[in-house]
């Protein structure tokens, strides 16, 4: 059985009352993986713009 086939499983026992904290849950976690990937992609730029952010490069800035 899949990770997932076992959360499935476990939120078809859950009460009904129980389930908007689930999906609160659920889009925190997605959320929180949005500003993970975000941050990692501002963090990389910032590295990366002082390797290609030089006068050799320049003329690939045109394109």
């Amino acid at each position: 059985m899949s990770g997932k086939d076992l959360i499935i499983n476990e939120i078809d026992r859950l009460p009904e009352e129980l389930l908007p904290e689930i999906l609160d849950f659920i889009k925190f976690l997605e959320v929180k993986e949005e500003n993970t990937i975000h941050s990692s992609q501002v963090l990389s730029e910032r590295i990366f713009k002082k390797i290609w952010d030089n006068a050799e490069d320049a003329a690939y800035d045109a394109l």
